[in-house]
């Protein structure tokens, strides 16, 4: 017998964590996109140096992380934690990138929604009192993901007009309990929804019902509306999926265009990239928000941000048994004053 269940969703941080330092790292496409100007690091080469693509994502991770802690003028040794996640079997590319840093480590899984859930959990972390400062980090590798997800790269499959082009891109966010902001005021914990949509070229369709249903329940239980925020930012639903999102909220009334935005359509010039409906992957929404976005903020361009990004927790065991493709989606509420 199921019940419903009651409780909230949404929590306000009584000491909000202050972001004091992010970086990000592309690869060859998105040093060709509309957001190249905004990335710390692009790299044309695939293999990061490497002999396989696996161990270039790593060295994206442990990268990343280097270059967020020597912008904040931190030593690795003065973290609490590291929270990071990645697409591949067992987290590999975090496990690998981060297991000689010595640092306590939770590893995640929540698909391409890993970096608000990284944030979300080191946002926890801090205001709870349990840490002083943590690096919530996260990553994806259009090769990497194509092997263990679809076909061979090789193999040239034809990809339909929904489908989207996996991010080559690492991000990383350092929080600490003081700092000059943005701060972290909000964590919306995402509920699992699922649709039944069983296509896995169609991931915009499966995750956009989490991304309405944990927009719902932040705008609810914070007693806010849409345009109480400069900036809401899904990650990454693609043109089709963000087009679901605003029909979802239009039937309750409720008009996000204008400040209503989606990672997987702002990483690439679709049309000119041939990125068919856009970008994806757990890099793609971490290396907007570690660049464009907290970038935006310090510069005063927004003053507060929604940012939610979503999962598709399925695996190719689940596809090629017919299984439908659940969807997550963990939103922060970013905001320049605490």
């Amino acid at each position: 017998m199921s019940t419903k269940r009651m409780g909230r969703q949404t929590v306000a941080l009584a000491a909000p964590p202050s972001v004091v330092s992010f970086a990000n790292i592309g690869g060859k496409f998105e040093g060709n996109g509309p957001l190249a100007d905004s990335f710390d690091e692009l790299n044309k080469d695939s293999f990061f140096g490497q002999k396989t693509w696996e161990q270039g994502e790593s060295v994206m991770q442990k990268r990343v992380l280097e270059n967020a802690l020597k912008k904040a003028g931190l030593e690795s040794a003065q973290l609490d934690y590291i929270l990071a996640g990645d697409l591949l079997n067992q987290c590999i590319g975090s496990s690998f990138a981060l297991r000689d840093f010595g640092i306590p480590f939770y590893g995640l899984y929540g698909a391409c929604s890993t970096m608000g859930e990284s944030l979300s959990l080191a946002s926890l972390l801090i205001d709870g009192g349990f840490a002083e400062r943590c690096a919530a980090l996260t990553s994806s590798h259009f090769c990497t993901a194509e092997r263990q997800y679809r076909m061979p790269v090789p193999y040239g499959s034809q990809r339909p007009p929904a489908a989207q082009w996996t991010a080559t891109a690492a991000g990383c966010t350092i929080l600490a309990a003081e700092g000059p902001g943005p701060y972290v005021t909000h964590v919306t914990c995402g509920t699992i929804e699922d649709l039944g949509i069983c296509d896995a070229n169609n991931m915009g369709a499966a995750m956009a019902p989490a991304a309405y249903k944990t927009l719902t329940a932040l705008f609810r239980e914070t007693h806010t509306t849409p345009r109480d925020y400069d900036l809401i930012l899904t990650g990454d639903l693609g043109e089709l999926g963000h087009a679901i999102v605003l029909d979802f909220f239009r039937r309750d009334g409720l008009d996000l265009t204008g400040n209503y935005f989606d990672c997987g359509m702002l990483l690439y010039d679709r049309k000119n990239q041939d990125m068919h409906a856009g970008a994806s992957g757990c890099g793609c929404s971490a290396a907007v928000l570690n660049g464009y976005v907290l970038s935006g903020m310090r510069a005063g361009r927004w003053k507060r941000v929604v940012f939610a990004p979503t999962g598709a927790l399925l695996s190719p065991t689940s596809s090629f048994q017919g299984e439908s493709i659940p969807g997550i989606c963990h939103a922060v509420c970013l905001s320049c004053k605490k």
